[in-house]
């Protein structure tokens, strides 16, 4: 089975988005295949949000328990370690990706496994577990239908939700008639999740380990959850006698309580659903026999820390994975996931990767310019995520990193040189009314009926696709002064 890497978080050089992005959008099946999946989303998601009357209190209330998660989010976890371990489970800290892949690894060998099965988890696909068990002898297999699909591709998910929506089912059945042998197969949907289904079962069946993400844990319980539309999560987390899952230190919630806040805003938020389908809680481990009789979490930083501690930045780490983000996205609706380059794709991983790899690489550095700063992504965040917000402060510290590295050449780049002038000018009234006057003079080849329709040299690139407004006869100033005196 072939695999690939989500590059953003590999140690070689990541495409910066531009270059993917141009590679994207010249296939026109993918468009189709987003565009088709992205309006039926959104569609579906407005009807079931103007349901709720008390919608825009309960993202304020999601946003408040985040905030006060992070406030306080070492005396959360440190509860959180209690609670799983009053319970019977085992507690593990990972510093980074590397250190959580052996923590899991050492697990599944301890247990001589070959095998284990995946209930969809970002955070593995983060850290690339899968990879890391091929190389010692394990194969990790997907049960999630859209994470089964890539898997058997040999692709990376494109979607933080629906993992495989750049492909449609015709591409489906052509994929599992080559990967699965399913011969005779249509592509109407409940044949392809059927002959999911009948691969999937004896793998169930025998695997020794399963291995999770986590949406929410609760500290005072010690409550895990996933959320999930198929039941594959509910097989991996209840079957196989050992369960390892692996959760970002920042989705931990302080009591079990506050599942009724996002237990209403996540499937709303996601899938458009009132209810999430299958909802799977756990506490420690099982002593009647039904679910695991080992249950080690695994909690992972790799970044996070650092990212709490940007005051702006640190608003990222409230993103509870519903992607609602990347459905109203005008960029991420044209050039879908991969061309982020990312396990996180749109406009979440466009301030999250970036933060979580470090700003200085160019691949991740230009993640915060992948955006046209409409707000749609505020606007439907059901955490209330600022992340127009985020990615003009990180677009602000690419600049300056720049700056610092770059030393005289940086200094002296043009667009540098021209902010620089730009904001000399804007800072003083007298220097600001006589660029005026020079424009006013300076624009006189170009400027016809009111418009400039084609500026000079590398300039030009701007009114290839749009009009600048000349610089009127008089501005505004000047007309006060004719009109209302000089006072």
């Amino acid at each position: 089975m072939k695999v690939k890497t989500p590059d953003a978080f590999s140690k070689g050089k990541t495409p910066r988005f531009e270059e993917s992005a141009k590679t994207a959008l010249a296939d026109t099946q993918l468009r189709r295949n987003l565009g088709k999946a992205t309006k039926t989303i959104r569609e579906k998601r407005k009807v079931v949000v103007e349901e709720m009357p008390d919608w825009e209190a309960l993202r304020e209330a999601g946003r408040s328990l985040k905030e006060r998660t992070l406030r306080h989010l070492d005396e959360y976890l440190e509860q959180l370690e209690e609670s799983v371990t009053r319970a019977g489970g085992h507690v593990h800290w990972a510093r980074d990706a590397d250190e959580a892949n052996r923590i899991i690894t050492s697990i599944v060998k301890s247990h001589e496994a070959e095998e284990i099965v995946k209930v969809k988890s970002i955070a593995t696909d983060e850290t690339k577990l899968n990879e890391h068990l091929e190389r010692e002898g394990i194969h990790a297999f997907e049960t999630d239908l859209a994470e089964l699909i890539i898997q058997l591709a040999g692709e990376t998910s494109s979607h933080i939700l629906v993992p495989a929506i750049h492909k449609n089912r015709a591409e489906i059945r052509e994929l599992f008639v080559r990967e699965l042998g399913a011969e005779g197969l249509s592509d109407n949907p409940p044949d392809l999740a059927n002959a999911a289904r009948l691969y999937l079962r004896k793998k169930f069946l025998s695997a020794k380990v399963g291995v999770s993400g986590a949406n929410f844990a609760a500290a005072d319980t010690g409550t895990v959850c996933v959320v999930e539309s198929e039941g594959n999560g509910r097989m991996c987390t209840t079957l196989p006698p050992v369960l390892v899952t692996l959760m970002g230190i920042e989705k931990v919630i302080p009591s079990w309580r506050d599942f009724e806040v996002f237990m209403q805003l996540l499937p709303r938020s996601s899938t458009a659903e009132r209810m999430n389908p299958y909802t799977s809680f756990w506490t420690g481990v099982s002593e009647s026999g039904d679910g695991p009789r080992e249950f080690h979490l695994v909690l992972m930083d790799n970044g996070r820390t650092d990212v709490l501690a940007d005051e702006i930045g640190r608003q990222t780490l409230n993103c509870i994975r519903c992607s609602a983000c990347l459905n109203v996205c005008p960029v991420y609706e044209r050039v879908g996931g991969h061309a982020y380059n990312s396990v996180y794709p749109g406009p979440i991983g466009a301030i999250l990767t970036p933060q979580l790899v470090g700003i200085g690489k160019p691949g991740p550095d230009s993640l915060p310019y992948a955006s046209s700063l409409c707000g749609a992504c505020y606007e439907v965040c059901p955490v209330k995520i600022n992340i127009p917000q985020v990615l003009i402060h990180l677009r602000g510290k690419v600049v300056r990193k720049k700056q610092d590295t770059g030393g005289l050449k940086s200094k002296l780049d043009p667009e540098n040189v021209a902010m620089q002038a730009v904001a000399k000018v804007f800072s003083d009234p007298e220097r600001f009314e006589q660029a005026q006057k020079l424009a006013r003079i300076g624009q006189w080849p170009l400027a016809r009926n009111g418009s400039i329709h084609r500026l000079p040299g590398r300039l030009a690139g701007w009114t290839e696709t749009r009009d600048l407004r000349a610089v009127p006869e008089q501005s505004f100033r000047e007309w006060w002064k004719t009109n209302r005196g000089t006072n």
